[in-house]
Parts: C-alpha cells; sequence; structure tokens
C-alpha cells in the first residue's frame, strides 16, 4: 500500500478515536511537505477544528501524538500552525523500495477487458502538403495521451482522419495539370508529400498574380476573388470530384498515393502509429447523410439558394453552414459523417480530438450537433485543445512555403545531435553505426520532449539548438543520465555482483535516498493525474525531476566503491528501479532511451 494512503487511513483513524468523528473523504490525505521543512508528508488539520474545539496549533499536535503512538510509519512529527509535518520512518522507505523492485511495471495498469474504450483522434493531416511542426506536436501530444490513457487501464483506440478531398486539394491537383509536366516523386528525386506541397505554393503564387492584375483592372478585391479564373477551375475540379469524374478521380488517386507513401515515412521516423485511419473521402457522404437526416427531423433548415445549416442561436451560438447552395460539403459535415463510422467500428465510451486551440469554436458546434443527432458520445466529447507552436523567427504559412517540415526538422535535430555529442565527446568509442544510432535517439529525444515538457495548453517556441543540451530540462540530459545508470549496471554485472543476491531489508537509507525513493513513489499518481487532466508535461517534468535528483545522489554517494555489500546492493537496487521508471515515463511520451552514450 502506498504511503500517502497508509497516513491518511491512520489520521482517520485518529480523528474518529480523538474527536468521535469521521473525518470527511480526501480530508486526511497527506501532501508532500515542502523542502524548507522538515517531514515527508503534511497533513492539513484545518478540516478538523469543528469537531476538535481546539486551535489549530493543539489540534495538530493531538494528532501527531496518536499517528507516533499508533502508527509504525510516523517515526516523528512537527507542527506549523495547522500544518502536521510527519517524518516517515527510513525503515518503511526501504520496504516501500522493494515493493517498487518486485514490480515490473510499477505505475502502469493493464486494461480489463472491459475497461472503457476511448478513442483519439490526431495528426489529422491534408494531402496537399507535406507534415509540419504544427502537426509534429499535434502527433506527438496525440500519441503520448495515447499512452497515457492506456497506462491507466483504459482500451485505447488511436484513430487519424485524412483530409484527402476539397478545395484545397484541388488547388494542388489543377497546379500539377498546368505546370507539372507529368513530374513524378521518382523523376523528382522527392518524397510524394514534399512534391504535392510545392504545387500547393505554386497554385497561390499563380492565384496571387492572377489577383493583382484583376484588381489592377478596377476591381475591389472580393471581385477579383470571384472573377478569378484559376479559382473558378479548382471549384469545378471540385464538383466534378464530388460528381465522381473518372479523370479527376484518377489523378486524384494517383496524387494521394504519392503523399500517403510520404506521410508513412514521417510517421514512422517520428515513431507515431494509428489503430485505423478514416479518410474524408470516404466519410463525407455519410456526413451528408446524416445531415439531410437531420433536416427531415426539422433539427436543420434550407436557406433558398440551397445550402442546409443549423440553428445555434439557442445555445448562444450563431447559424453553421453544413452544406453549401451547389451540394457540396464543408469540414462539419465530414466530421459528423466520421463520427457515424467510428460509432459503427467502435463500441466507444469516449472520444478525444487532438485538435489546435484556433479550432475551439469548431468543436463547440460539433459536440452540439453530435448530441442533437444522437450519439451517445457526442455531448461529452473532448476538444484536447492545444497551443500553437513557433519557431523564433515566428509564424510559418503553408500557401507561402514558409512552413518548417516535419522531415527537414527531424534531419536537422539528428545532424546537432551528432555535433554536439561529438563535441562533448560521448561518441568516442563507438562504431560509424553506433553513433548514427545514438544521433538519431538524441535528436528525436530532444524534439520530442522540448515540445511534450510544455503545458499543451500554451504556445510554445521551439528552439532546436536549445533542445539538445545535456544539460537542464531536456531530453538529452534524461537520455544521459539512463545511459549513466545503464553504464553503473554493467560495470556491476561485470563484477559479479546482484543486487538480488543480497539482503538490504535492514539498510537504512540516508535523508538523499529516502528523498529518490519518494520520487520514484510518485510516480503512479503522476500517471493517473497526466491521463485524468491530459497532460503529457507532467510526466516529463517528473521525470526531469528524477533524473536531477538521481545525479545528486549519483555524485554524493558511492555505488560500486561502496564497501558494505548490503548498501552497495541498496543502492543499485536504487539505481536500477530509477532506470526503470526513467524508462517507463519516456516511453509514455514516446521517447526512446539509450543503454549507452
Amino acid at each position: 500500500m502506498k504511503v500517502e494512503q497508509i497516513i491518511s487511513d491512520a489520521a482517520a483513524q485518529a480523528v474518529k478515536a480523538l474527536y468521535g468523528v469521521d473525518a470527511a473523504p480526501g480530508t486526511t490525505t497527506p501532501q508532500k511537505t515542502k523542502k524548507e521543512f522538515e517531514g515527508n508528508l503534511t497533513l492539513v488539520v484545518f478540516p478538523f477544528l469543528k469537531a476538535s474545539h481546539k486551535a489549530p496549533e493543539a489540534t495538530a499536535q493531538e494528532i501527531g501524538e496518536y499517528l507516533k503512538e499508533h502508527e509504525p510509519a510516523v517515526a516523528s512529527f512537527n507542527v506549523i500552525k495547522g500544518f502536521l509535518n510527519l517524518v516517515i520512518a527510513p525503515e518503511f522507505w526501504s520496504n516501500v523500495l522493494h515493493h517498487i523492485d518486485d514490480e515490473a511495471h510499477f505505475g502502469i495498469r493493464e486494461a480489463a477487458p472491459d475497461a472503457p474504450l476511448i478513442m483519439v483522434e490526431y495528426s489529422s493531416p491534408n494531402t496537399n502538403k507535406p507534415l509540419h511542426l504544427g502537426h509534429v506536436r499535434n502527433n506527438l501530444l496525440g500519441y503520448s495521451l495515447s499512452k497515457i490513457l492506456q497506462a491507466n487501464g483504459n482500451r485505447v483506440v488511436k484513430t487519424n482522419i485524412v483530409n484527402d478531398r476539397g478545395i484545397h486539394i484541388c488547388k494542388s491537383m489543377l497546379a500539377w495539370e498546368k505546370w507539372g509536366n507529368g513530374i513524378t516523386p521518382e523523376k523528382a528525386g522527392k518524397k510524394g508529400d514534399h512534391l504535392i506541397g510545392d504545387f500547393y505554393v505554386l497554385f497561390d503564387k499563380h492565384y496571387k498574380q492572377e489577383l493583382k492584375e484583376l484588381e489592377a483592372k478596377g476591381m475591389t478585391p472580393e471581385e477579383a476573388e470571384a472573377a478569378s479564373p484559376l479559382m473558378q477551375e479548382a471549384r469545378e475540379m471540385l464538383r466534378k470530384w464530388e460528381a465522381g469524374d473518372s479523370e479527376v478521380r484518377r489523378v486524384w488517386e494517383m496524387m494521394n498515393n504519392w503523399v500517403y507513401a510520404g506521410f508513412d515515412e514521417t510517421y514512422r521516423r517520428l515513431g507515431v502509429d494509428f489503430d485505423k485511419i478514416y479518410y474524408e473521402s470516404q466519410t463525407y457522404l455519410d456526413g451528408k447523410k446524416k445531415v439531410l437526416e437531420g433536416l427531415e427531423k426539422g433539427l436543420m433548415f434550407r436557406k433558398e439558394d440551397g445550402s442546409v445549416w443549423a440553428d445555434l442561436t439557442a445555445e448562444g451560438l450563431d447559424q453553421k453552414l453544413l452544406l453549401r447552395s451547389d451540394g457540396t460539403s464543408v469540414y462539419m459535415t465530414q466530421d459528423i459523417g466520421t463520427a457515424q463510422q467510428r460509432f459503427n467500428d467502435y463500441p466507444i465510451d469516449k472520444m478525444i480530438y487532438v485538435v489546435g486551440n484556433e479550432q475551439n469554436y469548431h468543436f463547440q458546434v460539433l459536440s452540439i450537433l453530435l448530441d442533437r443527432l444522437g450519439f451517445k458520445w457526442g455531448k461529452d466529447l473532448v476538444h484536447f485543445s492545444y497551443g500553437m507552436v513557433e519557431l523564433p523567427e515566428g509564424k510559418m504559412k503553408s500557401r507561402e512555403g514558409t512552413v518548417v517540415d516535419a522531415d527537414d526538422l527531424m534531419d536537422e535535430m539528428i545532424a546537432t545531435a551528432r555535433e554536439t555529442s561529438a563535441e562533448l565527446g560521448k561518441l568516442d568509442g563507438c562504431t560509424a553505426e553506433e553513433a548514427e544510432e545514438i544521433s538519431r535517439i538524441v535528436g528525436l529525444g530532444a524534439l520530442k520532449y522540448f515540445i511534450l515538457k510544455v503545458d499543451p495548453r500554451k504556445n510554445m517556441t521551439f528552439n532546436p539548438k536549445e533542445s539538445i543540451d545535456f544539460n537542464g530540462n531536456t531530453g538529452p540530459f534524461i537520455q544521459y543520465t539512463y545511459a549513466r545508470i545503464c553504464s553503473v549496471m554493467r560495470k556491476a554485472a561485470e563484477a559479479g555482483i546482484d543486487y538480488h543476491r543480497e539482503d538490504t531489508s535492514h539498510v537504512v537509507p540516508s535523508e538523499k535516498e529516502i528523498s529518490l525513493i519518494q520520487h520514484l513513489a510518485d510516480f503512479p499518481s503522476v500517471v493517473a493525474e497526466a491521463g485524468r487532466i491530459y497532460s503529457p508535461s507532467l510526466i516529463a517534468n517528473y521525470v526531469y525531476d528524477l533524473a536531477k535528483e538521481y545525479n545528486q545522489f549519483y555524485h554524493d554517494y558511492s555505488i560500486l566503491r561502496e564497501e558494505n555489500a548490503p548498501v552497495r546492493a541498496f543502492r543499485l537496487m536504487l539505481s536500477a528501479n530509477v532506470a526503470k521508471v526513467v524508462k517507463s515515463g519516456m516511453g509514455l511520451l514516446g521517447i526512446e532511451v539509450p543503454d549507452r552514450m
């Protein structure tokens, strides 16, 4: 049992014995003692003053004396106003470490067959451009959130919706037909998603030039946009696509396949995957069908131009377009269709959409519409809204070709890791293959950690150079700590030392060792809280604090050179379990840890 639970139960008994009342749920749960005070756990006694009829200090004193007498885990206590600081017996912490050592997957809960089924949607790329830095944050958050929810005993389905149709796709297609000269990824020597992205940028370049020329003839910007021949061609292509035109569909399928091959390569390098991928081209018709069903039931209304809308004014919102006057669908229609397919495919208990905060309104509307259309989880869908990510130079724009491609970013991170690691001598003695693998793990670990350590709700600036630092709150610092422990364990094994063979039950841990054990013992509650509030950053910062504390211990205490065999074995056990929890925590972030560097 966790020490917090033991103290909570003992404190409840104390309140009952001393004051004759049952403590309200949660009031006896202790907190971690602040570093400036003596103690390991702190009990706040203010909730018990009504029952004790005494001042806070006197109440804390009475409860402290009761606990010291009746609970063996409590060695001593001190009172600061209404705060009872408890010192847990060192021997008790030794038992805690042995318990952690016994659990191979400490802090991780297995999902039961009937556990809640949570679907997490992330990535959601368009097939008119490669994945960029914004997608990187989305994928890392979605994948990590899925792992954390799974670690909390849920069944999880990782899903993706690919936006593979629409006016933006037609822009790339039209540009390729006009100016591509039959180019293919093989001929260009380029990944397919990058090639298509080039044509999206090319369309925008010609379109802007066209608008400039029309405005020079006296048109207003609005009139120029309406009159643009290029945009009219793109809209006509979309209408043909929806009508099933064979040639348009052939080009569309060919170009999309180029993009999918590129996406797959990027996902593989980034270390994310999906259990099920949906495609807008296969869901939008279901969406149109659901909207028209809603229209028949009076849940939607049709305007004079033939467009279909939802009236959300009763919910304090406005009217939302669902089908254009020409019958073509919008994103909201596709999301309704995708929800229908998912509902058919899986018995979903909760649906989480990992999408940036610029879409807050969209998901507010989607929740209302899904609920109105009868989806049982519609009202309670979760929009995991996260902030934007930028580079120090500022914002990125896809149409202008100023985005940072995910592939280029990963290449840069690996190259920077290689350079930094070589400068610090961390690749000395490695073969070329080992050096490359370490550079990959460190570079991608730096990228992932730098992004995931930030509260997802906040906007952030990603600084590649700052992220690859072997000191401070970075992925490489944590990875190096793990590799350092692995080195210690290898040397122990080479010397024939196995901590399991020694009786360490009578070792009395020092204050620093107790602090490390207490930190290890917090891991399950950190995983639970990260799952409750959907925050990988809690895991990231917990692992950093653990690594930082271990490094202080490593510098202050002898491990392999300790002459007392049980103490040496105890410190090896402590080291091994720090490594176990670091690896587990980083795994929940989708980050690899090398056993040497």
